[in-house]
């Protein structure tokens, strides 16, 4: 942009202050010639307008009615071309431009109003060009930035210093932090979640400006791969140029492209996770263990609990596509009696493999992270689950068939459960004993039934008085209504507190 302070200086002795007023910095929006009375519909405001003094009308009250009409339209300045209607610039003409603050100039006899324009133009031309080249080192700055670990806070940061003001990203994936810069910026992220929540409600998917204290807001959405990413917020606390919205688009293209890299990472990591998933169900755990290692994954787990789900035709989508939305739907699934509740989050489960129809995941507290429920279970009403008791890795192949069977045997909206009513009872048994607080009663019932009921070996193994042992082997016999030493009894519960010490 050019200033009123720097076409003087070019132009010289071709157009020379009148009033005595400093030339400021401000800038000109433009050059215009004009003769008219009223130029004012033809004028956006901060030009610097040319006239030859023709519509001035030759007295003080009409020349203070002209320049009046430029002031309400915000002409930044006034040239008077000396020569056929002035020999110079006549005093009412100076009160009344001094009156209205727009600076006064003089055009000197025989040059031409061209000289002035083409000076204009052309400093215009070299104060883009520089723009360009700062805008161009900008964008270079921003993308090399982009390029180096931590990419993305180091773009919202360069962007929010090149503007003069703030920048923030927010993005659509709960997991993904928010970034953004000055730090005083958080203070504004609850109301700027809350608009960018309704602007996407309203598929509002281009720029879109609001006010936040009083200060417009422009939001960007990040678009990558036909969905939206997140969303960039700028508050330049100026009116932005053509430069500055070539930065933020190109902010903008950046953001999208670590979106698609992030997309690209997790894409393949979900292909590794999945190909650990099949080795185990197929019985090969450690290939299972050694390609887990290799692609970085985390220790898997010794014990698991394998989910087999499976949605019929009503639920739109199969197992392969919809996997995230079967996972997401799991939890609401109404367990059978005796069966536990699945986890409220599994869609961050990410061993998992479809086959024959059938999801298949192993479920692990360390591997399910926590993560929004992507649909209710209501909008797949034909989905069913059933799920295994806790195996290690090698004995997932041979709870598959009994998976199956249970799951055929579900009716939709329930988990069904391998285990027969014994196992059941078994599991609440233990349960019952493990939440006792005043005794390890799990404990000492396990060596009761690991010495068959000797009580000497047991007291012995246990470091207690023998009559101690007897009062709390009566004790759980009575918080479980049970005799111990039914067989009936003593078998599944022993299996059950078997795979507790595991």
């Amino acid at each position: 942009m050019v200033s009123l302070s720097e076409l003087c200086a070019v132009l010289g002795t071709h157009l020379v202050p009148v009033n005595g007023r400093s030339l400021p910095a401000r800038e000109l929006s433009g050059v215009h010639v004009s003769e008219l009375v009223d130029p004012t519909p033809y004028l956006d405001g901060g030009e610097l307008l040319l006239t030859t003094g023709m519509p001035l009308g030759g007295n003080p009250a009409a020349t203070r009615q002209y320049v009046e009409r430029l002031r309400s339209r915000g002409v930044h300045a006034l040239g008077i071309g000396l020569g056929p209607w002035l020999a110079e610039v006549p005093e009412y003409l100076c009160a009344a431009c001094d009156e209205a603050q727009i600076h006064l100039l003089a055009v000197p006899d025989g040059v031409p109003f061209q000289n002035v324009s083409r000076s204009y133009w052309a400093l215009s031309a070299r104060s883009g060009q520089a723009e360009l080249m700062g805008s161009l080192g900008t964008q270079t700055s921003l993308a090399q930035a982009a390029m180096r670990p931590g990419g993305a806070a180091a773009v919202i940061r360069g962007l929010a210093q090149a503007l003069g003001g703030w920048a923030a990203f927010l993005p659509s994936s709960g997991t993904e932090p928010v970034r953004y810069w000055p730090e005083s910026t958080g203070a504004l992220l609850p109301l700027l979640r809350e608009e960018t929540l309704r602007l996407n409600r309203a598929g509002t998917h281009s720029a879109a400006t609001f006010e936040l204290h009083g200060q417009p807001v422009v939001e960007y959405p990040i678009a990558a791969g036909g969905r939206i990413h997140g969303f960039l917020a700028v508050g330049p606390g100026r009116k932005l140029a053509a430069p500055d919205r070539q930065v933020i688009m190109t902010v903008c293209t950046l953001l999208a492209l670590k979106a698609r890299q992030r997309e690209a990472a997790s894409g393949a990591a979900a292909v590794l996770e999945g190909a650990v998933a099949k080795l185990v169900l197929h019985g090969h755990t450690e290939a299972a263990r050694i390609l887990a290692e290799d692609a970085g994954h985390p220790e898997l787990p010794r014990r698991v609990r394998v989910l087999a789900l499976a949605a019929g035709p009503g639920a739109g989508e199969g197992p392969q596509t919809g996997a995230e939305d079967l996972l997401g739907a799991a939890p609401a699934l109404k367990p059978a009696p005796g069966v536990p509740p699945l986890p409220e989050q599994l869609s961050g489960c990410p061993l998992r493999h479809e086959r024959d129809g059938v999801l298949y995941v192993l479920l692990s507290a360390e591997d399910c992270p926590q993560r929004e429920t992507r649909i209710p279970a209501a909008q797949m009403p034909e989905l069913s689950g059933a799920v295994s008791d806790p195996v290690s890795l090698a004995e997932v192949p041979g709870v598959l068939p009994g998976l199956r069977r249970a799951l055929a045997q579900a009716a939709a909206g329930t988990l069904a459960g391998t285990a027969g009513p014994a196992h059941a009872a078994a599991e609440a048994w233990v349960r019952t004993l493990t939440a006792y607080p005043r005794a390890d009663l799990a404990g000492t019932v396990t060596e009761y039934l690991r010495h068959r009921g000797h009580w000497e070996n047991a007291s012995r193994a246990l470091g207690v008085h023998r009559n101690s042992l007897r009062h709390r082997i009566a004790l759980a016999s009575s918080l479980l209504g049970v005799d111990l030493d039914d067989p009936d009894v003593f078998a599944p519960l022993w299996l059950e507190l078997r795979q507790r010490e595991r």
